[in-house]
């Protein structure tokens, strides 16, 4: 299970060398930015044995927590590369672990993969050596968070949106909107809780970005000083109002069904274990849309062991697999046959594996830099750093 996305992060990019970026440089033409100049592999080889990963906690299962479930077993005797797990908790994490060289890919999310890409630590893919790729949802093929200029820097694994849920006997009338944690969240104060990230502030440009369209914000990830600081004004307004900012799952589940939280951020998997727990709660996605992940494979530009790397992410996203990781993990599979192989045969139905619809209303994680991801090249955008400075100021 997801247990922790509590993202601690520094700037990246030219402007950010104390986070060991180089090399990259900036295109103000289009708001994006030149990683360092690397190639993609273009041939598969011999394997080499091993590979080793760094991953979200049940990312690579191998039967030790259940012994039901386990892909890295087949995998192991398929390619005969034994399979080394590294489990992160944080994206920081992870970016620190990729600098070391001693990994050969990784599982990011969106607030990692552009630093990744940036700092040179992550190569370009070469999607023709992953014959899966075929089959994933082309929604997530080449996007702002796994691409640059139109060069694939990963493979897409899963996707998952931040939900809104309450407690249906405590909240009345039942909400629509964000401003059910925003402009009207006294009604529940001391209740209501939100996703302990500086990654969060997102949510807020999101519900200002619907409701305060003067503000003239485009993107939530891409915020000049003067929106971003209307987005902190509102989260510190907020503040007020919050019972517990929350990172771990369980402690959410346990708040909802205590009704310590009774409206507030969330994900699909934890409603759904909420509610087989008996709790009273419905998870929806709000008028304004949200934001949510998308994770990606990506393989290090220092791997010792790429042909079992590449191997990997082909195993990782082909049908049954990619269905069983997503069941296990609670997220919509990347592969867009996946659904066909889940245990649940409503899963896809409820967490919108193939509804892009619902996800045209998601706005995925992707990490702020200076170079603005709206395309604005007549503004500097505020880098993460500051947005985690200011999370330790919004929570007070």
């Amino acid at each position: 299970m997801r247990l922790t996305r509590t993202l601690v992060a520094c700037t990246v990019l030219a402007l950010a060398t104390a986070c060991g970026s180089s090399g990259s440089s900036t295109d103000s033409s289009n708001g994006a930015f030149t990683p360092p100049k690397l190639s993609a592999q273009k041939t598969l080889g011999k394997t080499e044995g091993t590979v080793n990963l760094i991953a979200w906690a049940g990312y690579a299962e191998d039967g030790s927590n259940d012994k039901s479930v386990d892909w890295v077993t087949p995998f192991e005797k398929q390619t005969g590369c034994k399979v080394n797990t590294k489990v992160a908790g944080t994206s920081d994490e992870m970016v620190s672990l990729m600098k070391t060289g001693q990994y050969d890919a990784v599982s990011a999310s969106g607030d990692a993969s552009l630093r990744l890409i940036a700092s040179g630590d992550a190569a370009p893919v070469n999607t023709d050596l992953v014959p899966n790729y075929k089959n994933i949802f082309s929604s997530l093929k080449l996007q702002k968070w796994n691409s640059v200029n139109g060069v694939a820097y990963g493979i897409p694994h899963g996707r998952g949106a931040n939900l809104l849920m309450y407690r249906t006997d405590k909240v009345s009338p039942a909400p629509t909107s964000w401003s059910a944690v925003f402009d009207t969240s006294s009604a529940y104060k001391g209740h209501v809780t939100a996703y302990d990230s500086a990654i969060y502030i997102a949510d807020a440009a999101l519900y200002l970005m619907k409701t305060k369209p003067s503000l003239g914000i485009k993107d939530p990830y891409a915020l000049d000083q003067k929106q971003f600081d209307a987005a902190v004004a509102l989260l510190k307004e907020q503040n007020a109002n919050i019972g517990e900012y929350w990172s771990d799952y369980l402690k959410e589940i346990s708040a909802f069904k205590s009704g310590d939280s009774v409206i507030g951020t969330t994900w699909q998997v934890i409603a759904n274990l909420a509610q087989s727990e008996k709790a009273k709660v419905k998870a929806i996605l709000p008028s304004e849309g949200s934001t949510g992940w998308s994770d990606t494979w990506m393989i290090s530009a220092k791997a010792k062991h790429p042909n079992c790397a590449y191997k990997w992410l082909d195993w990782i996203v082909s049908p049954k697999v990619n269905a069983q990781v997503a069941e296990w993990f609670g997220e919509a599979p990347a592969d867009s046959k996946s659904c066909d192989y889940t245990a649940d045969k409503s899963f896809c139905t409820t967490y919108h594996a193939a509804d892009e619809s619902y996800w045209k209303k998601v706005h995925f994680w992707n990490t702020p830099i200076p170079q603005c991801l709206d395309g604005r090249t007549n503004v500097t955008c505020v880098p993460y750093a500051k947005w985690v400075q200011a999370w330790t100021e919004i929570k007070g």
